[in-house]
């Protein structure tokens, strides 16, 4: 779908739809070329060509076009067109359940292009995500502001509306998550998916929730994003004012054991005693006031520990020059 509409100048704007949706209920019976010369010679929202509207509409199955060019709007979108926010939030309702299914909308919003803002507890999305063929996509979802230009002007990178966080979990992230591959150790992503690391991950985050009585900042990092080193961010105590807290959780069964990337090894020795590992015991993971093996600092005491084997899985073989 995004393929056909990069031939497509502008896809609307916010003001564009209101005023076309709305004209379309209170008439009736129009037809593309009415629409056409409604818009002709307008500005709306500093634009003049609206070439890819219709288009998006119909693809996105807002509106439906029959055999005679007659246009009628999608009956379930009629009831959100009392304000322009309400609208808003519809449409890229829409638009992301059309698009989810899209290799090229899973393209954009891939692994590789997504991270996690623990400053603003925002998704974050790589300007280089949209590349310059889907330039009027990106355009589409900053003027909805569906995406943002991040806080941090330093910052190369868009986050996604916080209003559109439980629409992107529900229609994004479980593609993310299909299509994810292990960026860094192959032997992560198939320990997760031996054992069910994401149990493990949901266990320490409600464990974390209880130690800190619901304090409010507490983030499941790693369900955006599996290259942060670390799978939570939280908190010290309850008076730690910013994320100081950063948890890997592993799971076993038996005696404690883990693999460790290389990744997660680095961040540990960067974060130091603000990098913990929480080891679950999924054999009693369902138990009532089970807590888990919690390491600090496992840079300095796991890897200097003699208590601890390590055991090398696999070498990186460089060629010198």
């Amino acid at each position: 779908m995004l393929a056909d509409l990069r031939a497509y100048d502008n896809l609307g704007t916010p003001q564009y739809f209101f005023e076309l949706l709305n004209s379309i209920c209170e008439v009736g019976n129009w037809t593309r070329r009415d629409i056409e010369l409604l818009f002709y010679n307008k500005i709306i929202e500093g634009r003049s060509i609206f070439d890819g509207c219709l288009p998006l509409a119909h693809k996105i199955e807002i509106i439906t076009i029959n055999d005679h060019d007659k246009i009628a709007i999608n009956e379930s979108f009629r009831g959100f067109l009392f304000s322009q926010k309400q609208m808003c939030d519809k449409f890229a309702e829409f638009l992301f359940l059309a698009l989810k299914d899209d290799l090229n909308f899973q393209e954009i919003f891939s692994s590789k292009n997504i991270s996690y803002d623990i400053i603003n507890h925002s998704i974050q999305i790589s300007y280089s995500a949209f590349s310059l063929k889907f330039a009027n996509f990106k355009q589409l979802l900053l003027d909805f502001e569906i995406i943002k230009i991040h806080p941090n002007g330093g910052i190369r990178k868009f986050i996604i509306n916080p209003r559109y966080k439980k629409l992107f979990d529900k229609t994004v992230l479980p593609i993310i998550k299909k299509n994810r591959i292990g960026l860094d150790d192959f032997y992560k992503s198939l320990e997760q998916l031996q054992i069910n690391g994401e149990e493990a991950e949901k266990f320490v985050l409600e464990f974390e929730r209880k130690r800190l009585d619901n304090k409010e900042g507490i983030d499941w990092v790693a369900e955006y994003s599996v290259a942060e080193g670390y799978d939570i961010s939280s908190f010290l105590s309850k008076d730690s004012l910013l994320n100081d807290c950063f948890i890997e959780v592993k799971s076993y069964s038996g005696s404690p054991y883990f693999f460790w990337s290389r990744n997660e090894m680095d961040i540990s020795r960067i974060k130091g005693d603000n990098y913990y590992l929480y080891l679950v015991d999924r054999q009693h993971i369902d138990r009532p006031g089970y807590c888990p093996m919690i390491i600090q600092n496992p840079y300095k005491n796991v890897l200097d520990n003699g208590d601890w084997h390590k055991q090398v899985e696999k070498y990186k073989i460089l060629l010198n020059k």
